[in-house]
């Protein structure tokens, strides 16, 4: 590591977080440091932990923004939604293979589809507060047909608005994350079943870390999401 570049991560890893008197935000800014000394911009973090998921976004867009899953939902075309959304995600390693697995069998009969598509679009475009949508997805992804392994869990309820819109959503990891927030001092409201409080629990950490973390100027949820990655993650 270059001189400049120590002196660098020294200096943001002095600075104090937005909280005064709270010494784990800090910490924990450090240990993300020791990994990445520049940051989010760091080409590491970068190749590690950002650009695939960007990517994936970028996906989404040209498959299926906003214009264009309109207008297949108008055409009926509720297998292709469903076959594209599936191989977006496929490309990330954000969801475990059994996961995987349940969502792409929950979703190969036609109806399962149209639920599927449907529920999508009133998830991300429909009317209605954060938290009518969100209940709504929930029920939606309970209601898809089930073989093995259960459809219903935080993974897989909250990855296709974090691909979609990283701007408004976060991923969430149970284990992970629960030992994140323990890290960073924040009280994560957690239960097991996905439900509204505690993913409002999960943007309020999110947007904690960003308010704390400012000068490393995350720019979206998959920054954020990947700073509490780096806290609680085995791998980090």
């Amino acid at each position: 590591m270059t001189t400049a570049r120590v002196a660098y991560r020294r200096a943001i890893a002095a600075r104090p977080s937005v909280r005064t008197g709270s010494s784990r935000p800090l910490k924990c800014r450090r240990k993300f440091l020791r990994y990445f000394p520049r940051g989010f911009d760091d080409p590491t973090y970068l190749e590690w932990e950002r650009n695939y998921k960007w990517r994936a976004h970028e996906r989404w867009n040209e498959l299926l923004g906003r214009e264009r899953l309109r207008s297949l939902l108008k055409a009926g075309e509720h297998l292709a939604v469903a076959r594209l959304a599936i191989g977006i995600e496929s490309r990330t390693n954000l969801l475990f293979s059994f996961e995987k697995m349940a969502l792409r069998d929950a979703v190969k009969t036609e109806a399962g589809a149209r639920v599927f598509a449907e529920g999508l679009w009133s998830f991300l475009y429909g009317q209605g507060t954060d938290q009518a949508r969100f209940e709504q997805w929930i029920a939606c992804v309970g209601s898809l047909p089930r073989r093995q392994t259960r459809v219903l869990t935080w993974p897989v309820v909250t990855v296709i608005g974090f691909i979609a819109q990283p701007d408004r959503h976060v991923f969430l990891k149970p284990n992970v994350t629960r030992a994140a927030a323990k890290a960073y001092g924040f009280a994560f409201e957690y239960a097991s079943r996905p439900n509204w409080r505690t993913y409002q629990s999960l943007r309020a950490f999110a947007e904690r870390v960003r308010r704390d973390q400012n000068v490393l100027r995350p720019r979206d949820m998959i920054d954020l999401q990947g700073f509490i990655w780096v806290q609680g993650s085995d791998e980090y």
